[in-house]
């Protein structure tokens, strides 16, 4: 059997209800790895005569 310590003490009536209430068997969140970022935008270049930056992505 695998070596996994459960935190339920001595388990004396239901063993497989015991162990589904155990911190191993929680519900979880899945995080996405791709998808949706947040766009950075960097300040490269300033438009001539006026001084004001212009974003580039």
């Amino acid at each position: 059997m695998s070596g996994y310590q459960h935190k339920k003490g001595q388990i004396k009536a239901n063993a497989i209800e015991a162990l589904l209430h155990d911190p191993l068997f929680r519900q979880r969140v899945e995080k996405n790895k791709k998808g949706k970022e947040v766009i950075c935008v960097k300040v490269n270049t300033v438009i001539e005569g006026t001084g004001r930056p212009v974003a580039r992505k």
